[in-house]
C-alpha cells in the first residue's frame, strides 16, 4: 500500500498542548503528540510529510508557531487536511476559519446573513 493510500484511510493525528492531546486520546486517537510552541512546526511537518495521515488536527498554538511558507502549504493541502482548534477558553468566534476550511475543502463560500 502506498504512501498515499494509507493517507487516504482516514488515519488521524493531534498535535498541541497537553489537554487537546488528552482529549482525543480519551476518543481512541492513538497518535496524540504534545507538542510545545518550540518543537510545534516540526512535529507537525514531520506528520504532514509522512503521507500516513488522512487527518491532522493541531492546536493553535501550533498554528502560530508556523512560519509563513509552512502554513501556506498546510492551508492548501487537501490529503491530508490539516485543521487548526482554537483554544477552549477564546472568546472570539471562529466563523471565519470555517468559512475558510469550507472554501479549501468544498470549493463553496460561506457567508453568514444577519436576518
Amino acid at each position: 500500500m502506498s504512501g498515499k493510500q494509507v493517507a487516504q484511510a482516514g488515519k488521524i493525528a493531534v498535535v498541541g498542548d497537553r489537554e487537546l492531546v488528552l482529549g482525543y486520546r480519551i476518543l481512541g486517537v492513538e497518535d496524540a503528540f504534545v507538542a510545545t510552541k518550540e518543537d510545534g512546526q516540526k512535529t507537525l511537518m514531520d506528520l504532514f510529510n509522512s503521507n500516513g495521515y488522512g487527518l491532522i488536527v493541531a492546536g493553535d498554538e501550533v498554528r502560530k508557531a508556523l512560519s509563513s511558507a509552512a502554513r501556506e502549504k498546510l492551508d492548501s493541502s487537501i490529503i491530508p487536511l490539516v485543521v487548526f482548534m482554537p483554544p477552549v477558553d477564546s472568546a472570539v468566534p471562529q466563523e471565519e476559519s470555517l468559512s475558510k476550511l469550507a472554501r479549501r475543502v468544498l470549493g463553496v463560500d460561506i457567508k453568514g446573513s444577519a436576518q
